[in-house]
Protein backbone atom coordinates (compact mmCIF):
# COMPACT_ATOMS: atom_id res chain seq x y z
CA UNK A 1 0.00 0.00 0.00
CA UNK A 2 1.46 3.61 -1.14
CA UNK A 3 0.67 6.00 1.69
CA UNK A 4 3.64 8.44 0.18
CA UNK A 5 0.12 11.01 -0.71
CA UNK A 6 -2.47 10.99 0.62
CA UNK A 7 -5.30 9.48 -1.37
CA UNK A 8 -8.89 11.11 -1.07
CA UNK A 9 -12.09 9.04 -2.08
CA UNK A 10 -15.60 9.22 -1.79
CA UNK A 11 -16.63 6.97 1.36
CA UNK A 12 -19.88 4.95 1.56
CA UNK A 13 -20.84 6.52 4.78
CA UNK A 14 -21.04 9.86 3.04
CA UNK A 15 -23.35 8.02 -0.19
CA UNK A 16 -27.08 9.67 0.01
CA UNK A 17 -28.40 6.76 -0.72
CA UNK A 18 -26.83 4.75 1.93
CA UNK A 19 -29.48 2.34 3.56
CA UNK A 20 -30.28 4.10 7.02
CA UNK A 21 -29.67 0.54 8.86
CA UNK A 22 -26.32 0.67 7.37
CA UNK A 23 -25.52 3.75 8.37
CA UNK A 24 -26.67 2.86 11.90
CA UNK A 25 -24.10 -0.30 11.94
CA UNK A 26 -21.44 1.80 10.73
CA UNK A 27 -21.95 4.55 13.46
CA UNK A 28 -22.43 1.89 15.95
CA UNK A 29 -18.66 0.61 14.92
CA UNK A 30 -17.43 4.23 14.61
CA UNK A 31 -18.49 4.19 18.61
CA UNK A 32 -16.58 1.46 19.22
CA UNK A 33 -13.50 2.50 17.56
CA UNK A 34 -13.51 5.59 19.21
CA UNK A 35 -13.95 3.66 22.45
CA UNK A 36 -10.89 1.34 22.18
CA UNK A 37 -9.04 4.52 20.90
CA UNK A 38 -9.46 6.57 24.09
CA UNK A 39 -11.66 9.67 22.60
CA UNK A 40 -14.04 10.75 24.77
CA UNK A 41 -11.20 10.31 27.82
CA UNK A 42 -8.66 12.76 25.82
CA UNK A 43 -11.86 15.02 25.62
CA UNK A 44 -12.88 14.39 29.21
CA UNK A 45 -9.13 15.79 30.78
CA UNK A 46 -9.73 18.74 28.87
CA UNK A 47 -13.19 19.14 30.41
CA UNK A 48 -11.48 18.33 34.13
CA UNK A 49 -9.09 20.82 33.22
CA UNK A 50 -11.48 23.84 32.45
CA UNK A 51 -14.33 22.99 35.82
CA UNK A 52 -10.69 22.80 38.09
CA UNK A 53 -10.00 26.53 36.34
CA UNK A 54 -13.12 27.75 37.51
CA UNK A 55 -15.20 27.29 34.54
CA UNK A 56 -18.74 26.95 35.25
CA UNK A 57 -20.62 25.18 33.18
CA UNK A 58 -18.05 24.33 30.95
CA UNK A 59 -19.42 24.64 27.30
CA UNK A 60 -18.55 22.38 24.72
CA UNK A 61 -19.13 21.95 21.46
CA UNK A 62 -18.53 18.69 18.97
CA UNK A 63 -18.01 19.54 15.16
CA UNK A 64 -18.87 16.83 12.88
CA UNK A 65 -20.04 14.82 15.50
CA UNK A 66 -21.25 11.86 14.34
CA UNK A 67 -23.22 9.19 16.09
CA UNK A 68 -22.72 11.99 19.33
CA UNK A 69 -20.99 8.99 21.64
CA UNK A 70 -18.46 11.29 22.66
CA UNK A 71 -20.70 14.04 23.80
CA UNK A 72 -22.94 11.38 25.11
CA UNK A 73 -20.01 10.26 27.44
CA UNK A 74 -19.23 13.28 28.27
CA UNK A 75 -22.15 13.86 29.82
CA UNK A 76 -22.23 10.54 31.42
CA UNK A 77 -19.48 11.08 33.09
CA UNK A 78 -20.21 14.71 33.84
CA UNK A 79 -23.35 13.72 35.43
CA UNK A 80 -21.30 10.84 37.97
CA UNK A 81 -19.16 13.70 38.88
CA UNK A 82 -21.23 16.42 39.49
CA UNK A 83 -19.62 19.08 36.66
CA UNK A 84 -21.78 21.28 34.85
CA UNK A 85 -21.31 21.12 30.84
CA UNK A 86 -23.26 22.45 28.18
CA UNK A 87 -22.57 20.38 25.28
CA UNK A 88 -23.79 20.69 21.72
CA UNK A 89 -22.77 18.43 18.83
CA UNK A 90 -23.23 19.67 15.20
CA UNK A 91 -23.79 17.05 11.56
CA UNK A 92 -24.56 17.50 8.46
CA UNK A 93 -26.60 13.84 8.45
CA UNK A 94 -29.94 13.59 9.98
CA UNK A 95 -29.43 9.84 10.51
CA UNK A 96 -26.42 10.29 12.70
CA UNK A 97 -28.28 12.92 14.54
CA UNK A 98 -31.34 10.85 14.69
CA UNK A 99 -29.23 7.56 16.35
CA UNK A 100 -27.41 10.67 18.53
CA UNK A 101 -30.52 12.06 20.02
CA UNK A 102 -31.88 8.22 20.60
CA UNK A 103 -28.99 7.13 22.59
CA UNK A 104 -28.94 10.68 24.43
CA UNK A 105 -32.52 9.62 25.88
CA UNK A 106 -31.32 6.12 26.81
CA UNK A 107 -28.37 8.04 28.85
CA UNK A 108 -30.13 11.12 30.16
CA UNK A 109 -33.31 10.46 29.76
CA UNK A 110 -35.90 12.62 27.51
CA UNK A 111 -36.03 15.32 25.32
CA UNK A 112 -34.74 15.00 21.14
CA UNK A 113 -32.18 15.14 19.23
CA UNK A 114 -33.76 18.61 17.95
CA UNK A 115 -33.65 20.31 21.50
CA UNK A 116 -31.58 20.04 24.64
CA UNK A 117 -31.72 17.24 26.76
CA UNK A 118 -31.34 18.42 30.64
CA UNK A 119 -29.83 16.50 33.47
CA UNK A 120 -28.21 17.06 36.89
CA UNK A 121 -26.12 20.46 35.30
CA UNK A 122 -25.45 18.76 31.85
CA UNK A 123 -27.28 20.19 28.71
CA UNK A 124 -27.24 17.76 25.53
CA UNK A 125 -28.20 19.04 22.10
CA UNK A 126 -27.83 17.91 18.85
CA UNK A 127 -28.44 20.31 15.35
CA UNK A 128 -28.13 19.74 11.84
CA UNK A 129 -25.89 21.70 9.59
CA UNK A 130 -23.13 21.16 7.15
CA UNK A 131 -19.95 22.51 9.50
CA UNK A 132 -18.05 23.89 5.96
CA UNK A 133 -20.95 26.28 5.37
CA UNK A 134 -22.86 26.91 8.29
CA UNK A 135 -21.00 29.69 11.13
CA UNK A 136 -20.29 27.79 14.33
CA UNK A 137 -21.70 29.44 17.67
CA UNK A 138 -18.99 31.37 19.86
CA UNK A 139 -18.60 31.50 23.13
CA UNK A 140 -17.46 27.70 23.66
CA UNK A 141 -14.81 26.76 25.91
CA UNK A 142 -13.84 23.70 24.32
CA UNK A 143 -14.49 23.01 20.68
CA UNK A 144 -13.96 19.35 19.78
CA UNK A 145 -13.46 17.22 16.18
CA UNK A 146 -12.92 14.22 15.67
CA UNK A 147 -12.32 11.90 12.44
CA UNK A 148 -13.37 14.61 10.31
CA UNK A 149 -10.66 16.22 9.36
CA UNK A 150 -9.22 13.44 6.80
CA UNK A 151 -12.67 14.00 4.82
CA UNK A 152 -11.75 17.59 3.81
CA UNK A 153 -8.78 18.94 1.59
CA UNK A 154 -6.01 20.90 2.33
CA UNK A 155 -7.64 24.17 2.10
CA UNK A 156 -10.68 23.23 3.58
CA UNK A 157 -9.17 22.08 6.88
CA UNK A 158 -6.92 24.80 6.69
CA UNK A 159 -10.44 27.25 6.91
CA UNK A 160 -12.16 24.19 9.22
CA UNK A 161 -9.39 24.80 12.03
CA UNK A 162 -9.37 29.00 11.30
CA UNK A 163 -13.03 28.75 12.34
CA UNK A 164 -12.91 26.22 14.86
CA UNK A 165 -10.90 28.15 16.82
CA UNK A 166 -12.48 31.41 16.23
CA UNK A 167 -15.49 29.80 17.92
CA UNK A 168 -13.56 28.79 20.86
CA UNK A 169 -12.76 30.63 24.21
CA UNK A 170 -10.24 28.31 25.70
CA UNK A 171 -9.11 25.03 24.05
CA UNK A 172 -9.44 22.94 20.50
CA UNK A 173 -8.90 19.56 20.71
CA UNK A 174 -9.10 17.92 17.09
CA UNK A 175 -8.45 14.09 16.96
CA UNK A 176 -7.97 12.30 13.76
CA UNK A 177 -5.85 9.16 12.06
CA UNK A 178 -2.50 9.21 10.75
CA UNK A 179 -1.70 7.81 7.57
CA UNK A 180 0.80 5.16 8.04
CA UNK A 181 1.54 1.28 6.96
CA UNK A 182 1.10 0.13 10.86
CA UNK A 183 -2.18 2.56 11.66
CA UNK A 184 -3.56 0.65 8.03
CA UNK A 185 -2.73 -2.42 9.18
CA UNK A 186 -4.51 -1.70 12.93
CA UNK A 187 -7.89 -0.09 10.87
CA UNK A 188 -7.96 -3.47 8.93
CA UNK A 189 -7.22 -5.82 12.20
CA UNK A 190 -9.74 -3.42 14.29
CA UNK A 191 -12.41 -3.13 12.36
CA UNK A 192 -12.27 -7.02 11.07
CA UNK A 193 -12.38 -7.26 14.67
CA UNK A 194 -14.90 -4.80 16.32
CA UNK A 195 -17.28 -4.81 13.70
CA UNK A 196 -19.26 -6.86 10.70
CA UNK A 197 -19.99 -3.74 8.85
CA UNK A 198 -18.64 -3.44 5.29
CA UNK A 199 -19.33 0.27 5.35
CA UNK A 200 -17.25 1.15 8.53
CA UNK A 201 -14.54 -1.64 7.24
CA UNK A 202 -14.38 -0.03 3.69
CA UNK A 203 -14.75 3.40 4.93
CA UNK A 204 -12.35 2.75 7.29
CA UNK A 205 -9.21 2.15 5.31
CA UNK A 206 -10.38 4.76 2.86
CA UNK A 207 -10.12 7.14 6.28
CA UNK A 208 -6.26 5.98 6.66
CA UNK A 209 -5.05 6.38 3.15
CA UNK A 210 -6.89 9.94 3.06
CA UNK A 211 -5.68 11.10 6.41
CA UNK A 212 -2.73 13.35 7.54
CA UNK A 213 0.36 12.51 8.59
CA UNK A 214 1.92 14.14 11.85
CA UNK A 215 3.82 16.50 10.18
CA UNK A 216 1.08 17.74 7.60
CA UNK A 217 -1.22 18.31 10.33
CA UNK A 218 1.33 20.58 11.77
CA UNK A 219 1.56 22.50 8.75
CA UNK A 220 -2.35 22.38 8.51
CA UNK A 221 -2.16 24.66 12.19
CA UNK A 222 0.69 26.82 11.15
CA UNK A 223 -1.46 27.32 8.32
CA UNK A 224 -4.25 28.01 10.37
CA UNK A 225 -2.31 30.18 12.29
CA UNK A 226 -3.27 28.31 15.30
CA UNK A 227 0.32 29.65 17.40
CA UNK A 228 1.22 27.16 19.68
CA UNK A 229 -0.53 24.11 18.27
CA UNK A 230 1.30 21.24 20.03
CA UNK A 231 0.69 17.67 17.37
CA UNK A 232 1.35 14.98 19.22
CA UNK A 233 1.04 11.03 18.29
CA UNK A 234 -1.27 8.89 20.47
CA UNK A 235 -3.23 5.47 20.44
CA UNK A 236 -3.83 4.19 18.27
CA UNK A 237 -1.86 5.43 15.31
CA UNK A 238 -3.96 8.74 15.64
CA UNK A 239 -2.53 12.34 16.30
CA UNK A 240 -4.29 14.95 18.80
CA UNK A 241 -3.91 18.60 17.54
CA UNK A 242 -4.07 20.61 20.38
CA UNK A 243 -4.44 24.76 20.77
CA UNK A 244 -5.38 26.86 23.79
CA UNK A 245 -6.17 30.66 23.19
CA UNK A 246 -3.80 32.57 25.10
Amino acid sequence: MDLDARQREPELMDAPGLDPAAHAQALDALERVNRVSFTSSRAWREVEGLWGAGVRPVRVLDVACGGGDVLIDLARRASGRGISVDLTGCDASEVALGRAGARAREVVGGGSWAGPVPVAGTVLRFEQGDVLEAALPRGNDLVLCNLFLHHLARDEAVSLLRVMAASCERVLLVQDLRRTRRGYALAWLGLHTLTRSRVARSDGLSSVRAAFTLQEASDLARAAGLDGAEVRPCWPQRFALRWSRA
